[in-house]
């Protein structure tokens, strides 16, 4: 989840303070990819790296029962105290991606995961760089969620991911599909590269995840459901 310039805010500005991951254009997309999607009353809907909580709120203000996850502290309060300005109730909890949910089933996941490739130095993320840096080839959060998803969603349930055309959609698609899921990309964006991706730009073209053309990152949103 790079920080890109300029973004986007929902119904309720919701306040993001430093080292928390603020709404931006992956987060309008997945929202987008959220209003299309025909959520019930009183439906189960986990919110997963939730960030300020944007995705969360407005899931919330559908009627549905929400909880939002993030393994970090100061998102987790953001998130409470955002979901308490716009009066909407969110369960939020601590932990690592699907940890603090085990034993529960969901009819939709919301998932903006880190999906930036990231120099390797031996060492995980640390402090704001967990929303955006996910290993070599940007899948160290990614492949976690098409592996343990499917276990989490209940029959017809869905899960909307977003990431970026540089951290292999295709294979999202086939992990998902070996699950038995039914997975499509149904959303696409060309963005401005950001402050991450420009810092990294010589290193993302020296992989090759970056031809010498491109001077837009893609971002795509994968919807993936379990059959009934």
């Amino acid at each position: 989840m790079p920080p890109e310039d300029g973004g986007t805010r929902g119904a309720v500005n919701p306040l993001a303070p430093p080292g928390v991951y603020a709404p931006q254009e992956d987060t309008e997309l997945l929202a987008g990819a959220l209003s299309d999607e025909p959520v019930p009353p009183g439906a189960d809907v986990l919110d997963m790296g939730t960030g300020s909580g944007a995705l969360a709120l407005e899931a919330a203000r559908r009627g549905t029962r929400v909880t939002a996850v993030d393994v970090s502290w100061r998102a987790v309060c953001t998130t409470r105290l955002n979901a308490l300005v716009a009066g909407v109730p969110v369960r939020v909890r601590r932990g690592n991606l699907f940890d603090p949910v085990r034993g529960r089933s969901f009819d939709l996941i919301l998932a903006n995961p880190p999906y930036v490739p990231a120099p390797a130095d031996g060492r995980p993320p640390r402090g704001a760089a967990r929303a955006w840096d996910a290993g070599g080839d940007g899948r160290l959060v990614l492949d976690r969620i098409c592996r343990e998803a499917p276990a989490m969603l209940r029959p017809g349930g869905v899960l909307l991911l977003v990431q970026s055309a540089l951290s292999g959609p295709e294979r999202t698609l086939g992990h998902l599909r070996e699950a038995g899921m039914k997975a499509a990309v149904t959303r696409r964006r060309h963005i401005a590269f950001g402050p991450v991706l420009r810092a990294r730009e010589h290193w993302l073209r020296e992989r090759g995840l970056l031809s010498a053309a491109e001077d837009k990152e893609e971002l795509v949103v994968v919807r993936a459901e379990l059959p009934v």
